[in-house]
């Protein structure tokens, strides 16, 4: 299968779809039916559901108890089955079936020929407009088999579908009424493992209820940490006494992936390549969805079907944030960002007042980093009522600072009015690099990572001592992403500190805080015009001298890569566990074309960069090895900060727990087996 191929990678595509209806002539709805599943199968989809008694038609009271039209339904029936047997989609068809002296509201599967199984309808609206008690048993409780087409067939609502060349494509359908009650069947069949759940609907549509609708789906998906698709009937249905807006749309794990326009003239179909990799990861790392699973969990047949997906590229039909710690949708990121800056500054404030620490002691470089830590600060002592001059902070010069970021750091420091120091580290550098012999001290040009370290270390060392002479507690900077590569410097180094805001917040996510705080107006125009400075300053650590131009030679996403790309890899590696190959074929889909997506409001078109695979494969290498080879034992020894984002933390004591003596090999070799080099 093609590297390519989306069902390589842990996806299904399914479709759900609502055709126009021929009132009481189920041949014609067949017919359309057939004509839509085609175009699925055409599409590579693996599933397409169709509405509650879409053969029929729903609103057709009465003439459900004729046998002619029941006979007709039969016949169409049998027509699909005849005609779907080269198509590769499991179908979900609507269809009103008689079973042992009873009719019931049906949704019959079918796939590759073979009637799969059928489900009756368990919960009957009586109630207002809807009077189903009227011509249909309840299917509650029903587990054997039905007469259909000449086959004995699983009947009940204990039924789920399972490819057996798929995993995870597990399937359940429900109908209509079956999710308004408090526990539908979709729950149980969660607990017993489905993780696409199908809603074959009617639901006529009155003022409002379309958002209720829209509601129970997006929480059933949430809740059941699986997909839900819902098609509900629309054009052609009757209209005696009933409007239909025929909208279809599909879910998972609480995101709508896609949703059709209300009202259609005809055909509407929607398509969407869901995450059955994801919603696996989710439940195996929620403890308590199995808990509720022992607790409240029922038996259900599975029925294996052979699903043979496609094995090329048939395109990605799922919308994919390129910075997954930053939605592109600009109220969400607004959203984001001001719970982020609240969370960072509220545990600044809970710390301050729990140890009656009177200062905080600050390292300022005029990078992002330390700059977002101090308008947390800055921010954190407005909040409890005492002077920023409690904030006590150091700018540290070595022997790669650059003009622009000490100029940037003086200013923020000036502009935010807190206590500023300027503190000069190179003659204390020099000192110790001569004790330690090192070539730099007799003038050779030796940066090695020695020169670099004692210049952090210093910087660190001295934070500490400044803390005790008066009385406070250094505050950390270093970010998620810096400990997710282990770019920091241990012990005594930017890795420690008394407490850290910003180990919970990755690179990606600081620059659009910041961008937030000056749009914010809580600070003077003169702090937000050096906070747009600070955006525009290339990322370094600035520990090797500045060239003749006073430009940095250093360049830290020169050396460990993008941070766009590795807080890309670094969501999908902590939140959901996912295997390498799986991450760069997602990273390719995300950054393979700059015109492609959505991006954060606000982010520069300059920096609107494309990467190809073998640069993705390159960089994702440079990730694995040093997120699971080499930086574990930095983070084992990670000071106090607050969790910030979804994805996840790093802290030893939170969502990441890994030994310090790990390796990387068994990641690596996956990556190089199943990417390939271009």
């Amino acid at each position: 299968m093609s590297f390519l191929s989306l069902y390589r990678h842990g996806f299904a595509r399914v479709a759900a779809c609502t055709t126009r209806c021929s009132i009481a002539h189920p041949a014609a709805n067949a017919a359309a039916m057939l004509e839509a599943a085609r175009r699925a199968h055409e599409q590579g989809a693996a599933l397409v559901v169709f509405p509650e008694l879409g053969l029929s038609g729903y609103a057709i009271d009465d003439l459900l108890l004729q046998d002619t039209l029941l006979d007709a339904v039969q016949q169409a029936l049998a027509t699909m089955l005849v005609e779907s047997a080269g198509l590769r989609p499991l179908l979900l068809v609507g269809a009103p079936l008689r079973h042992q002296g009873r009719l019931y509201n049906c949704a019959v599967a079918m796939q590759g020929g073979r009637v799969l199984g059928v489900t009756p309808k368990q919960h009957l609206p009586n109630y207002r407009e809807f009077y189903e008690h009227r011509h249909f048993a309840s299917g509650q409780g029903m587990a054997g088999s039905i007469r259909l087409l000449g086959q004995e067939v699983p009947f009940g609502g204990d039924l789920i579908y399972r490819a057996e060349d798929l995993p995870g494509l597990t399937i359940h359908a429900e109908i209509c009424e079956d999710f308004w009650v408090p526990i539908p069947p979709s729950s149980q069949a969660a607990l017993a493992g489905a993780l696409v759940l199908a809603n074959l609907s009617a639901s006529n549509i009155t003022v409002g209820k379309a958002e209720t609708r829209r509601l129970l789906c997006q929480s059933q998906s949430a809740r059941c940490l699986g997909a839900y698709l819902y098609a509900a009937a629309g054009a052609g249905e009757s209209t005696t006494d009933l409007a239909w807006d025929g909208q279809v749309s599909i879910f998972e794990n609480g995101a709508v992936l896609a949703e059709s326009e209300r009202f259609p003239e005809g055909e509407q179909m929607v398509l969407a390549d869901i995450d059955l990799d994801l919603l696996r990861q989710e439940r195996a790392r929620q403890g308590t969805f199995d808990d509720n699973r022992r607790g409240f969990g029922a038996p259900f047949r599975e029925i294996a079907f052979r699903l043979d997906p496609p094995q090329g590229d048939i395109g990605f039909l799922r919308a994919l944030e390129r910075f997954p710690f930053v939605p592109a949708d600009a109220a969400r990121l607004h959203q984001d960002c001001y719970e982020a800056y609240n969370i960072q500054v509220a545990g600044l404030v809970q710390r301050c007042q729990a140890t009656r620490n009177r200062k905080i002691i600050i390292g300022v470089s005029g990078g992002l980093d330390s700059t977002q830590a101090l308008i947390v600060a800055a921010h954190a002592m407005d909040v409890m009522g005492r002077p920023r001059s409690d904030i006590i902070a150091y700018t540290m010069p070595g022997f790669g600072t650059s003009a622009g970021t000490k100029t940037n750091a003086h200013a923020l420091m000036a502009s935010l009015g807190v206590t500023a120091h300027e503190l000069d580290i190179r003659p204390a550098a020099r000192q110790m690099l001569a004790d330690l012999g090192h070539p730099f001290a007799q003038g050779e040009p030796v940066y090695d990572v020695t020169f670099e370290n004692v210049q952090a270390g210093l910087r660190t060392d001295y934070l500490f001592r400044a803390a005790n002479r008066h009385g406070g507690m250094v505050l950390g900077t270093g970010d998620l992403s810096e400990l997710a590569l282990g770019w920091c410097t241990y012990g005594v180094g930017d890795q420690m500190s008394h407490y850290n805001v910003n180990a919970g917040v990755p690179k990606t996510l600081i620059q659009h805080l910041i961008r937030w705080v000056i749009q914010s107006g809580q600070f003077s125009a003169e702090v937000g015009a050096t906070l747009q400075a600070i955006l525009e300053t290339e990322i370094s650590p600035e520990l090797i001298p500045a060239d003749g131009e006073g430009q940095a030679l250093q360049s830290t996403e020169a050396k460990i890569g993008p941070y766009a790309l590795q807080d890309f890899h670094l969501f999908y590696t902590l939140r959901y566990g996912f295997r390498p190959s799986k991450i760069a074929f997602l990273a390719l889909q995300a950054w393979g074309d700059a015109a492609r997506g959505h991006w954060p409001p606000g982010f520069p078109e300059e920096r609107r960069n494309t990467y190809d695979l073998a640069t993705i494969r390159h960089w994702l290498e440079v990730f694995l090895q040093r997120f699971f080879g080499f930086a574990q034992f930095k983070r084992s020894a990670l000071p106090n900060g607050p969790k910030v984002v979804a994805g996840g933390s790093l802290s030893p004591r939170g969502d990441w727990r890994a030994p310090s003596d790990g390796n990387a090999e068994i990641w690596l070799e996956e990556l190089r087996r199943n990417v390939p080099q271009a």
